[in-house]
């Protein structure tokens, strides 16, 4: 189940799975202390690679969610990685949507994606790292999350030990829908800055409460009619939505910039 808090007058959600490993298209080792440390990588989508990525597939994260992952709702095809939510009844929510998740966990860096999403109340489009109980550590969490009734805007938060800090919402250069962006952070020791299409967008300030442990990436998009405050009202689509996914990549700290797209080329 994800974890939510009231946050003023409205609920907050956070990202992280409490149950990420149940079922899997290929399953991943639950603790911290087994999971593999992860190096530098930069993925494409000209597949789907399985030493990198597994896909969520059969279970929901708690009540609150309106669709099960399924593994019909991930693909890729023309170098693109397609995360569907789709109005296709199952036998946990009348809803599926899609998500993979990294096999490694990772460490100070930079992390970064491109991707696109559709449009539409009470979905959320999401980059994030996570670790968590299941994994045998604290909840440590970084986000991006585009909630898509509103695609001018991308909220930015952490969790340090399960509590919701450093957040804030800002604008896009463009929709969201409208066409790819680049979404980035850089993950040091002494703090954590978010980049939008390579433009510095906030960073955590000075002695601010940071995530320590190394962290598992996922991609998904999702829906829920229980955060109408936050998400939006839930309303069905009429037809398949997306999130389209062009790469994404981890440079490790004090590593050389792997492509020319990378916000780490702008520190050489």
């Amino acid at each position: 189940m994800h974890l939510f808090r009231k946050n003023t007058n409205q609920f907050t959600v956070s990202i992280c799975q409490i149950v990420v490993c149940a079922a899997l298209s290929a399953p991943l080792p639950a603790f911290a202390q087994d999971l593999p440390a992860g190096a530098s990588f930069f993925d494409d989508f000209e597949t789907l690679d399985e030493s990198i990525w597994g896909i969520s597939d059969g279970w929901v994260n708690g009540d609150w969610q309106n669709c099960m992952w399924s593994g019909e709702n991930v693909s890729v095809k023309d170098g693109m990685l397609e995360l569907g939510f789709s109005t296709r009844p199952n036998d946990k929510r009348k809803y599926t949507c899609g998500e993979i998740q990294s096999r490694h966990i990772y460490g100070y860096g930079t992390y970064e994606a491109r991707f696109r999403t559709s449009t539409g109340s009470g979905l959320n489009a999401a980059f994030f790292t996570y670790i968590g109980p299941h994994h045998g550590k604290p909840h440590d969490e970084i986000d991006f999350e585009v909630l898509t009734r509103d695609t001018t805007a991308v909220s930015l938060n952490t969790y340090v030990g399960s509590a919701p800090k450093n957040g804030k919402r800002v604008p896009l250069p463009q929709p969201a829908d409208g066409g790819f962006i680049t979404y980035s952070f850089v993950w040091e020791p002494d703090g954590i800055r978010w980049y939008v299409d390579g433009e510095m967008m906030h960073e955590t300030p000075p002695n601010a409460e940071l995530p320590t442990n190394d962290q598992k990436i996922y991609a998904s998009f999702w829906g829920s009619d229980s955060f109408p405050n936050w998400m939006g009202r839930f309303v069905e689509p009429d037809t398949d939505l997306v999130m389209d996914v062009d790469w994404i990549a981890f440079t490790a700290l004090g590593e050389d910039c792997q492509f020319p797209d990378s916000i780490v080329c702008q520190d050489e």
